[in-house]
């Protein structure tokens, strides 16, 4: 990193947690809730923050000025009700947890601009964490919103069955946060968001139960589902879904494809896509985000091309992506890999396929010892239509060079296509640059709304699945239409009238707007 970015980097001691500045909590325990709920310091200082930039660097200099009075871990519906009903009535803001891997200020209690509170309470659905029930003939299954990604997969394994969703935060992210906030996960094309495989859903609101019927379609009016989709923990608590799950996939193909341009990949991408071929890996790395991926190192874009399933080979699937690749100046120096059985998988970094799935899931990891360096790193996405790419895509790198050399003296930027649609992309920036020590969230500010600022110009969304939380929160205000808005804001006084749910999230907190 140091020759990356030109500079000496010298990593600063690791933080402890002995260290750490925690507030005295703003109020008791209440006896009602002693049995699942605590004050403890520690515990406190788990559920402050989630797992952004700004987040990392206020917790490696112990700052956790931020921290929930309270933490909650209640077992079942009937504890989340009792936790409500006493936050209504000592007036402490509640903020749902699930795995903690926000990026976006989602789990947060910065409560300083929302009205004032006499507390804040983490609602940690860590306990809710099970199977309860298996719809094999239908392919669906009732699942508890706390449970984390590897357990979900393992209690589905036995069944023959996988949701087949992976976030990058998979591994300690929850079902419940990934409906709360629309998460993008494992396809990139076809199925790329949690929205797709969620059937029903049930949610404790502060004035009752809100539980959908389970169906596999209907045209009864705007969706009860779709309203909760996204919530991001501001209208309810979400306890359970029945999700669409599939048959384990045990046929395999994949390949990587060089480009000498970034262009050549994109139109490739684009035909692929509109062919209707439904690839469930289909990325392309541009040449930076290639080589500092240690993906490939001779300067071109690659495209990351997979099929697979449960039903038979996928040879002639991926053959017809390879005839448009190479219509580009396509070419497949590592060949194409064929695997077939249960449970087949890449050794790790065998190939230019797996080397990138190592990187993407060692990602998270990484950045916490940027922060240690300090480095200034971190991603924004965003999606368009395929006719406004590539002035999207030339303004934003225009923009954020430009940033990088005014706030840091350089930087890097690197991106890369994420998900595909027949009408449209989802494009993934990495910006990394060399920090001024004790600057870093200030550098950090500037260039983030440098970011925003350059997606919302350029036609794209403020968030293709990293979600609202706070840090979009005036971005999601510029994108919404006002009446749209309007109407939220009216939901949520309905369903919680004392507005004591993630306030400050998706909509102003409702006392602040009275």
């Amino acid at each position: 990193m140091s020759r990356a970015l030109g500079v000496t980097l010298t990593p600063e001691p690791l933080p402890r947690i002995e260290a750490a500045r925690v507030p005295a909590p703003r109020c008791a325990v209440p006896a009602a809730l002693a049995a699942f709920c605590s004050d403890d310091r520690e515990a406190r200082l788990r559920h402050t923050y989630g797992r952004g930039y700004p987040d990392l660097v206020r917790a490696f200099r112990g700052d956790f000025a931020h921290a929930p009075d309270l933490v909650a871990t209640p077992h079942d519906e009937a504890e989340i009700v009792a936790t409500l009903e006493w936050a209504e009535r000592a007036d402490v803001a509640v903020i749902p947890f699930g795995g903690g891997t926000s990026v976006v200020g989602g789990v947060e209690p910065d409560l300083e601009q929302d009205g004032g509170y006499a507390g804040a309470l983490s609602l940690d659905l860590g306990h809710l964490d099970r199977v309860l029930e298996v719809d094999p003939v239908s392919r669906a299954a009732r699942i508890q919103a706390g449970v984390m990604g590897p357990s979900l997969e393992a209690q589905l394994q036995p069944y023959g069955l996988t949701l087949r969703h992976f976030p990058q935060s998979f591994e300690f992210s929850s079902l419940g946060g990934w409906i709360a906030t629309r998460a993008g996960g494992h396809f990139a094309t076809l199925a790329t968001h949690i929205d797709d495989l969620v059937e029903s859903i049930r949610m404790v609101t502060p004035t009752g139960l809100w539980a959908s019927r389970r169906l596999p379609a209907s045209g009864a009016g705007p969706s009860p589902d779709r309203l909760v989709l996204g919530s991001e923990g501001i209208l309810g608590v979400i306890t359970e879904a029945w999700v669409r799950v599939q048959q384990r996939p045990t046929w395999r193909a994949s390949a990587s494809v060089r480009f000498q341009d970034f262009d050549a990949a994109i139109a490739a991408l684009r035909d692929i896509v509109q062919a209707n071929l439904y690839p469930a890996n289909c990325r392309v790395l541009d040449p930076q985000e290639a080589f500092l991926n240690q993906v490939v190192d001779d300067g071109s874009a690659v495209l990351l091309l997979g099929f697979e399933s449960a039903d038979g080979p996928r040879d002639a699937w991926i053959a017809r992506a390879l005839e448009l690749a190479r219509a580009h100046g396509g070419q497949t120096p590592d060949g194409v890999r064929i695997r077939t059985g249960e449970g087949t998988r890449d050794a790790p970094g065998d190939d230019p396929a797996g080397t990138w799935r190592n990187a993407f899931f060692e990602g998270p990891y990484l950045l916490n010892a940027l922060v240690a360096l300090g480095v200034i790193a971190d991603t924004f996405e965003t999606a368009c239509t395929w006719d406004r790419f590539d002035a999207l895509h030339a303004g934003i790198c225009a923009r954020m060079l430009e940033a990088l050399e005014r706030v840091c003296g350089g930087g890097l930027l690197t991106c890369r296509i994420t998900h595909a649609y027949p009408d449209g992309l989802a494009p993934y920036y990495t910006f990394v640059a060399p920090g001024r020590r004790g600057e870093e969230l200030a550098q950090w500010a500037e260039l983030k709304a440098a970011a925003s600022d350059a997606v919302l110009a350029l036609g794209g969304t403020i968030t293709h699945h990293h979600a609202v939380g706070r840090r979009h929160r005036d971005g999601y205000d510029r994108e919404r239409p006002e009446p749209f808005a309007r109407a939220l804001r009216a939901m949520k006084a309905q369903v919680d009238p004392k507005g004591i749910l993630n306030p400050g999230v998706l909509v102003p907190p409702l006392r602040a707007s009275r």
